[in-house]
């Protein structure tokens, strides 16, 4: 019995397959297709309803789902249609892509993600984080999987899977609100009281909805696409009521929902061309984005819990030191992130 077989190997025979715990649980169809994926979708149903694949000596349907352990009856394949290779990514790239991680192991991978870098490609976007992850596979098969966003100017730690449990493991932890979340921003003003919580419904304006353009809105609960969102924020410093170092922690995650929220306070954070307030920024703050995932922490897909920090880039670095503020002397005021 085999334990493993190789992705896009073509069988001439047929052969057994033994589901590893990296798979984790997943539909039998889509088991099959992240190993063969020179497979269609057709292909894969077809072979699954005509019984010529088995789990345990059992047919199965498409949707059921296989477990580690599990023996999966793979028949003779058929052959690979031709294709261009992928294009590998220059070694530039790859050196770029890695000198971002803060955090490795088998499961996972934290990324520091610069300013200015999209996670995810759009249509106005060249560049984007999804496409240099050939760069971060280690020598594993396949490349990591993203399992969160940051938006394109926001700073600091972002998480990837190396593998199909991690990821189903850390996508739970993020839907389930099990993971810590800290921001640091700099916002306009000195928001009163200095310690307090954002609560409110918003949803995505009427328009366009790409990643670029997409802003969102006050709303009602009853009105459609409606979200509630919730954010908690502590002053750390100020700086002459011009501007203030805050600490934001999402309870929810809504999109722009950190930006959206502090300028519906009337502090809108330093640098961001959406939401705005009536404030005058400082001089040196006019761009770009004021806001960086400072911290995460997260129960680790094979047990514990992982805590990360990330250090401020440089136009942040800059901001402090223009308004007096010293990263150094900080305590993060949300347990557990308090060193």
């Amino acid at each position: 019995m085999l334990g493993w077989i190789c992705v896009g190997a073509v069988m001439k025979t047929v052969e057994t397959v033994t589901v590893s715990a990296d798979d984790g649980v997943a539909r039998i169809d889509r088991w099959l297709r992240r190993r063969y994926p020179h497979l269609s979708q057709g292909q894969i149903e077809k072979l699954i309803r005509t019984g010529q694949v088995r789990v345990d000596g059992a047919r199965v349907k498409a949707s059921d789902r296989v477990e580690p352990g599990q023996s999966v009856r793979i028949p003779p394949l058929p052959e690979a249609a031709p294709r261009p290779a992928p294009g590998a990514l220059s070694a530039k790239d790859e050196a770029y892509v890695q000198s971002l991680v803060l955090h490795r192991d088998d499961d996972v991978i934290v990324l520091n993600k610069p300013p200015g870098l999209a996670v995810q490609g759009g249509a106005k976007t060249g560049r984007h984080l999804d496409q240099l992850l050939e760069g971060l596979k280690f020598g594993e098969e396949k490349k990591p999987k993203l399992v969160h966003r940051l938006d394109r100017d926001t700073s600091g730690c972002l998480v990837l899977a190396r593998h199909p449990r991690a990821a189903a493991a850390l996508g739970e932890a993020f839907r389930d609100r099990d993971t810590d979340k800290i921001y640091w921003a700099i916002v306009l003003g000195a928001p009163r009281p200095k310690v307090g919580e954002i609560r409110g419904w918003m949803r995505k304006a009427p328009g366009a909805h790409d990643a670029d353009r997409e802003m969102m809105q006050r709303a009602v609960q009853t009105q459609e696409g409606a979200v509630h969102a919730i954010t908690q924020y502590v002053v750390l410093s100020e700086a002459a009521q011009r501007a203030a170092w805050v600490a934001l922690r999402p309870v929810t995650g809504r999109t722009h929902q950190l930006r959206f929220h502090m300028a519906e306070i009337g502090h809108a954070i330093a640098g961001d061309p959406k939401y705005r307030c009536d404030r005058p920024t400082p001089g040196g703050l006019e761009s770009p984005l004021q806001l960086h995932a400072r911290a995460l922490r997260l129960p680790h897909p094979s047990g514990g819990v992982l805590s990360v920090q990330a250090p401020l880039p440089a136009h942040m670095e800059r901001a402090f030191d223009l308004l007096g503020f010293d990263p150094r002397e900080a305590r993060d005021p949300f347990a557990p992130f308090a060193q």
